[in-house]
């Protein structure tokens, strides 16, 4: 959990009241932080370096820990803002947009230039604003805490804010190389080309040693000029020195480039609606018109309400209360959020601010209910019926099978569940079907999807261990998934696979024999000894009682050599020698036959199964 450091005296002056010690931390789990240490600057800089300053303050410092997708709660403002709503002595605070005075927005262009290094950004105004020196460092204090948290060090998203009066726009923010970026950096008075200013950082001790590798690499630098040719900023790494901000600012001018929009519009708000309270028109901010590469324009902060609906039997059964819908809203109220119940009082529809980004789903209202209504509120009760835990029945069948298998000669291994998309079909002599479930924001080509078998799984580790002495005997008995449903919306039956996620997962178990030869005899007889263990006999006559085998033609196998796996007159798996055009396409070097069946309850029915 993020750890942020408030001055006491700054946090009781903005709560408005006072509190012990003892006082504040029952306040902070109420809420659902937690108070973790009570120091001051100069003991922490006693605990990290052994030197007691005295010149350093004495005054009182909170530790709070907060959640760590509670953005909102990394600064002063935040806190301070939740604690009053949540103690009834503030309002909930209403953000708006105000339109430009002169009724033309600030444009910020993105060139396609960018498209290699960050190609995402977004924009906003503070207008009319007033900083103190504690405000002041608050709001860098909030930067730093949103780049080591949800910026991810600032490799996700980086944040750059600037004096609008000193610079002018519009604004184009491009890709450079190195040498023809040129400007003063903050807190510098030499100009400096990119390249120069990298070897300066590369060889001090400045803090912004440590973000050179995000773009040192790339050929080119993201960089933004202003209508003068003014550099703003090389993101992710320093601003520049014309633009700081100053105790002086009264425009302040939010730039937020990144690789991911969602975070950089998360950012954004956070930055803009913690520091909008100081602004004349308090929790005001202006927008600004970003084209971006392909020439399309929107306007930026975006900071309307999302509706989540959660129902309020719901949340009383999952929170073990039992109050009404109206004690609910008010329940939401506390927690700064507003709702609106149903005509049958039956749903509640909340409105999500822009503050609020951790809330994505109905189970997020029921934990802020939870907290409105008082963690020390909940009575504990005895459960209404007695239950014991136990191993799922799925997983019980495939401990048993795996045991068998290992009891059989082979060798238990565990494999990835990401691969890619020629794994699941063109290294395997298939075509794309569309059945494969792919991830949307892979970071690798070779973790794009996940498997639909685990052909290429057993086949990558045979190669993995082709050094090994042979005969090679491995098996896995583990999850593939595929697109669809089995059409089976029993919840209750252990053999549902039904999905309101469009995917679902089979339990499967594989085995592979890899030798001189193939010899498919030997997992055949693997096979058997399988379906001896179920108590499964074979089906001679083929009068859907049992299990048999019929010959195959996927491409999977040598033709002639492969098998479908029949069981109740279902095909349940195959089995066969491995073509030589898939060892190719693995580097196998010997040949192998293979057997994959999928496990599911009703294979234990001819057998005594305790779960």
């Amino acid at each position: 959990m993020p750890k942020v450091n408030i001055n006491r005296d700054l946090l009781f002056k903005a709560l408005g009241q006072t509190y012990t010690e003892a006082e504040f931390e029952d306040l902070c789990f109420s809420y659902g932080v937690e108070l973790d240490e009570v120091t001051s600057e100069r003991e922490m800089i006693l605990k990290e370096t052994g030197v007691d300053n005295a010149n350093v303050s004495d005054e009182v410092i909170y530790k709070i820990d907060v959640p760590a997708n509670r953005y909102d709660l990394l600064c002063l403002e935040g806190i301070a803002r939740a604690l009053n709503v949540y103690n009834g002595k503030q309002k909930i605070p209403k953000y708006i947009i105000t339109p430009p005075k002169n009724g033309v927005y600030e444009k910020f262009v993105v060139e396609k230039s960018t498209s290699t290094v960050r190609p995402i950004a977004v924009c906003g105004i503070l207008r009319d604003i007033t900083f103190t020196q504690e405000v002041y460092d608050s709001f860098i204090d909030l930067q730093e805490k949103l780049h080591q948290n949800i910026c991810r060090k600032r490799t996700l998203v980086s944040i750059g804010t600037h004096d609008l009066d000193q610079i002018q726009g519009p604004f184009a923010y491009k890709a450079l190389t190195p040498k023809d970026i040129k400007f003063v950096p903050l807190s510098q008075t030499k100009e400096y080309n990119a390249e120069e200013l990298f070897d300066f950082y590369d060889k001090s001790n400045s803090h912004l040693k440590k973000f050179l590798p995000i773009i040192k690499d790339s050929p080119t630098y993201p960089v933004i000029y202003d209508s003068k040719n003014t550099v703003l900023s090389l993101p992710p790494i320093i601003n520049g020195e014309k633009s700081k901000i100053t105790l002086n600012t009264k425009n302040v001018f939010i730039e937020v480039t990144a690789t991911d929009t969602t975070k950089a519009n998360i950012v954004l708000n956070i930055m803009l609606t913690m520091f909008s309270q100081y602004c004349k028109v308090p929790f005001s901010m202006e927008q600004v018109e970003v084209i971006d590469a392909q020439g399309k324009s929107q306007l930026y902060p975006q900071i309307q309400d999302r509706l989540i609906d959660a129902k309020a039997d719901y949340i009383n059964k999952c929170v073990g209360i039992d109050i009404t819908s109206e004690a609910m809203v008010k329940m939401l109220e506390r927690m700064s959020l507003e709702s609106k119940l149903s005509n049958d009082k039956q749903t509640i529809t909340v409105a999500v601010p822009p503050t609020r980004s951790d809330i994505i789903h109905a189970a997020d209202v029921v934990e802020d209910v939870a907290i409105g209504y008082g963690y020390n509120n909940l009575k504990k009760v005895i459960p209404a019926t007695m239950t014991t835990g136990r191993i799922q029945p799925i997983n019980k069948l495939s401990e048993l099978l795996s045991n068998e298998v290992a009891l059989a000669g082979f060798t238990e291994i565990m494999t990835f569940v990401l691969c890619q998309n020629a794994d699941n079909f063109g290294f395997v002599n298939k075509k794309d079907d569309g059945s494969s479930v792919k991830i949307s924001n892979y970071l690798s080509e070779e973790f794009s999807e996940i498997r639909t078998s685990l052909v290429s799984t057993l086949l990558k580790s045979v190669v993995a261990n082709k050094a090994a002495p042979l005969p090679l005997k491995l098996f896995e008995v583990s999850d593939v998934s595929v697109l669809g449903s089995t059409g089976n919306t029993d919840l209750s039956d252990p053999n549902s696979n039904n999905s309101d996620v469009g995917a679902y997962n089979k339990r499967m178990l594989g085995a592979i024999f890899c030798n001189n030869s193939a010899r498919i005899e030997v997992v055949h007889g693997l096979l058997d000894r399988v379906m001896m263990a179920l108590n499964i006999k074979q089906d001679i006559t083929r009068s859907g009682n049992g299990y048999y085998l019929e010959i195959s033609d996927d491409k999977l196998f040598v033709p002639g050599m492969g098998t479908n796996v029949i069981y109740n007159g279902k095909k349940i798996g195959v089995m066969g020698v491995v073509h030589p055009t898939v060892l190719k396409n693995y580097s196998c070097p010997f040949p192998c036959s293979l057997l994959e069946i999928e496990v599911t309850m009703d294979l234990a029915k001819n057998i005594l199964f305790r779960d």
